[in-house]
């Protein structure tokens, strides 16, 4: 849905759509060529089969990035540096990656990713990437082998990023049978 389809009040701040564009280049015109791209080649699947395809895409990807971002701990020495260093970049690309699932989703069911209300939900996937991005230091913590670490990051990402898919579809779902309901009994009294 475009920008001019909400009243000024119900639109994300400047400094909010800065903040995503700027730190984490979310690019909400590639979140809406995703969503179209999906709806030309599966328009015969309900909005739930597509949703599913946009998270199965998602935590192929959020495993390899989540046990990527673990590799730099291997290299003895140099891996507590290094990791760090990449922990940022990597946690930063990971949480990317959610938000740009979780606008996937919504655009996918109707919903405006400009509007204010996905503000809350784009936060509150930023702190559950957070929290799953942070999952292998535990291992480190436990002086475990540093091999765990690669499968924990790779695991925990992947399972952040289906909680979110799902979640996503249970949220935006939730609201289409409102939605369907009066075009239903439109039809039943037209006929």
């Amino acid at each position: 849905m475009p920008t001019d389809d909400l009243p000024a009040e119900d639109l994300q701040s400047v400094l909010t759509d800065k903040f995503f564009y700027f730190f984490l280049r979310l690019r909400k015109n590639q979140v809406r060529k995703v969503v179209d791209s999906i709806n030309t080649r599966f328009p015969e699947e309900t909005l739930d089969q597509r949703a599913r395809r946009l998270i199965e895409a998602q935590t192929s990807l959020s495993f390899l990035g989540g046990a990527l971002v673990q590799l730099p701990m291997l290299i003895p020495g140099l891996g507590l540096a290094l990791g760090l260093m990449g922990f940022v970049g990597g946690a930063s690309a990971l949480t990317r990656m959610h938000l740009y699932l979780i606008l996937e989703i919504a655009h996918l069911y109707g919903k405006n990713i400009d509007d204010q209300a996905r503000v809350p939900e784009m936060v509150s996937v930023v702190l559950a990437t957070g929290l799953a991005a942070g999952a292998p230091l535990l291992v480190q913590a436990l002086e475990v082998t540093p091999l765990l670490a690669l499968p924990a990051g790779g695991l925990t990402s992947a399972a952040v990023a289906r909680l979110i898919g799902e979640s996503a579809i249970r949220h935006y779902s939730r609201e289409l049978p409102e939605l369907a309901a009066p075009a239903a009994m439109a039809e039943v009294t037209h006929s």
